[in-house]
């Protein structure tokens, strides 16, 4: 049994409030990419909420939805450039092996906005959660780069330098983990 489906209720409650979350910048009938789909959730999420077109990627298929998919190296995205108007990132990136160059891969295939979600290891509670999550999501997963949570200042910090601009961003939650929503312009 994929365990997804156990937790399903818990991630499509999160995923609608993403969606709340996100409105005022995705338009209807949008084309979106879900880089890093994993079940498939979000993208689903997002497809009915936006009446959108929703392409999910991903190193390894674990839909749970059947979205349209396409399995990924984790570096390149096999899409022209401009193909979505909307890139959404949804607490990948730490799971990433180089997230600057998933950016970069986010960034060419993007319109308009690429949506970011991304837990932060500020504070001690968050900090050690964080840590705990990826060492089980590398042992689960066989993850073969080590999970990687970085600061808000950090991806400030890449985000200034791989010309991305912030035009949203909100604080999702402060305790136990503190979660952000980034906006980026491309």
């Amino acid at each position: 049994m994929n365990y997804y489906w156990a937790l399903y209720p818990i991630y499509k409650r999160a995923t609608k409030k993403m969606c709340l979350d996100c409105q005022n910048f995705i338009e209807k009938g949008a084309k979106i990419l879900d880089l890093g789909c994993g079940a498939g959730i979000a993208a689903k999420g997002f497809q009915d909420f936006f009446q959108a077109k929703v392409i999910g990627v991903d190193v390894k298929d674990q839909r749970i939805f059947h979205i349209p998919f396409e399995i990924i190296d984790g570096k390149n995205l096999p899409f022209p450039d401009k193909s979505f108007d909307t890139v959404l990132v949804s607490y990948v990136l730490h799971h990433a092996e180089d997230p600057n160059a998933l950016l970069v891969e986010a960034k060419r295939v993007c319109r308009d906005k690429i949506v970011i979600f991304e837990d932060l290891p500020e504070g001690f509670l968050s900090e050690t959660i964080c840590k705990i999550h990826g060492i089980f999501f590398d042992k689960i997963f066989g993850n073969p780069s080590k999970t990687s949570f970085k600061k808000e200042e950090d991806w400030r910090r890449i985000f200034n330098e791989l010309e991305l601009n912030i035009i949203f961003k909100k604080r999702r939650h402060n305790f136990p983990v503190k979660k952000e929503l980034f906006i980026l312009g491309v």
